[in-house]
């Protein structure tokens, strides 16, 4: 049986690479893309990135103004990850199937989050635009519905998989539905809820750097600025704050995890 067991599933992982192989290849002939070219173009794009693209002494006069756009970026990214997830939590307590208060309210709660997390990201920017304008706002509400789609639905999952003893133990003892939430539930999935929270922090620092481009803010629209001014060297020093910054932001999350987890 164990011998069978073998043999069919390496049957279906074969099925499944060459169904994969066939999407691939139709998809290249379809999009008419040449990917002899575009190997060969990656040695030219390292000679042009290597000869441009780099920091010299007088972009390093920039700095103060890309440290202040890109230390908005990060707080529009924390202000608007941190409010999406007490929203998110109060769904996510809706939605559960352990904490519901009926089916048809849960049904709905899930249904809300799956549109909201399904809208792509650069979809509600654009969506935004159209009654914002390019502004600090659009930027924050296209990250705001996002997250607060994301976050509920993870936020659902994490409470489903919370132990039901706890919170059949308070039930049996007359809890109210309140305590039930503060003293069971909630302690034991706020763990994983911030492990969430902080992975949609630094998701949002890369994505909100995109949404800038549209919206023409934050450390998005200086990149933008100085590449289509062909200020290479200014944009490359753009480019490395934002790596060190997600570097030093995931280091943070990382040691939160450790602490928390």
């Amino acid at each position: 049986m164990r011998v069978e067991a073998l043999v069919k599933k390496r049957k279906y992982n074969v099925i499944f690479f060459a169904v994969l192989l066939i999407l691939t290849l139709t998809s290249i002939v379809l999009t008419e893309f040449d990917a002899a070219k575009g190997i060969t173009s990656i040695p030219r794009a390292i000679r042009w990135a290597t000869s441009n693209f780099y920091p010299d002494i007088k972009s390093l006069e920039k700095i103060p103004r890309i440290w202040i756009k890109l230390r908005e970026t990060i707080f529009l990214s924390i202000a608007a990850t941190t409010m999406a997830a007490i929203c998110a939590a109060f769904l996510a307590l809706l939605g559960s199937k352990t904490t519901r208060v009926n089916r048809l309210l849960g049904a709905a709660s899930r249904g809300i989050s799956s549109i909201f997390r399904n809208i792509p990201l650069t979809a509600w920017a654009l969506i935004l635009l159209l009654s914002f304008g390019q502004s600090s706002l659009t930027g924050f509400f296209a990250l705001f519905f996002f997250n607060f789609g994301f976050l509920a639905r993870a936020f659902v999952d994490t409470i489903d998989e919370v132990s039901s003893d706890g919170v059949e133990a308070l039930q049996a003892a007359g809890a109210t539905y309140f305590q039930i939430i503060f003293q069971a539930v909630i302690p034991t999935c706020l763990p994983q809820m911030i492990s969430w929270i902080l992975f949609m922090i630094e998701t949002n620092i890369r994505s909100a750097t995109l949404i800038g481009i549209l919206t023409g803010t934050g450390i998005g629209f200086i990149f933008e600025l100085y590449y289509k001014s062909f200020q290479y060297h200014v944009a490359s020093l753009v480019v490395i704050f934002i790596i060190i910054s997600v570097l030093v932001i995931e280091f943070i999350s990382n040691y939160v995890r450790r602490v928390i987890l």
